[in-house]
């Protein structure tokens, strides 16, 4: 030990060198996304997660932040026609991927079919949650996979509401789906 340096001593306990990495500032990426249509080559933290490039970087906040850990589906959106939870998703991770947010799926000044249905079934009360339901209940649709109300509610247990408005919000996915 004695013929090592001080500095020699701080890194191998763990400082020094290490903590001078952790304390820089990472590289930024270049990322390029088409979101609702339009496309848009970001310069990022590679750290950014798809809901802080949507909300903070393209200022689409209709994608909300509910518990970022992907438990409550409000930042749901659909990547390339999936339904995700962009709190999880790393943007660099999708690079050349198309987005979809609650503000895409009008076109023209008309409603989505599912963001009819919610008003026409009051399918919301706070409405925290809708942007997200109504993604992943577009997401859901495209799967073609859910037929009954049952089916339903289990492919759409991703997307925690609040208030309680499940009933509504099963009965307007079933307009949506041209069931009701």
């Amino acid at each position: 030990m004695a013929n090592l340096r001080a500095d020699d001593i701080t890194r191998h306990a763990g400082g020094g060198g290490a903590q001078h990495r952790a304390n820089a500032a990472p590289a930024t990426v270049s990322v390029s996304l088409t979101v609702n249509g339009a496309r848009h080559i970001l310069t990022l933290d590679p750290r950014s997660t798809l809901l802080d490039v949507l909300r903070e970087h393209l200022d689409l906040t209709g994608t909300k932040k509910g518990c970022d850990q992907g438990q409550c589906g409000a930042c749901t959106v659909l990547l390339d026609g999936r339904r995700i939870n962009s709190c999880l998703t790393l943007a660099v991770m999708k690079d050349g991927a198309t987005v979809t947010t609650i503000e895409g799926l009008a076109r023209n000044g008309v409603l989505h079919p599912l963001q009819q249905a919610f008003i026409d079934h009051d399918a919301f009360q706070c409405g925290y949650c809708t942007p997200g339901q109504i993604c992943s209940a577009a997401g859901l649709i495209a799967e073609g996979k859910a037929k009954t109300a049952e089916e339903i509610r289990e492919l759409m247990s991703g997307n925690i509401c609040r208030c309680g408005a499940y009933t509504n919000i099963v009965a307007a996915i079933q307009q949506a789906m041209g069931q009701s």
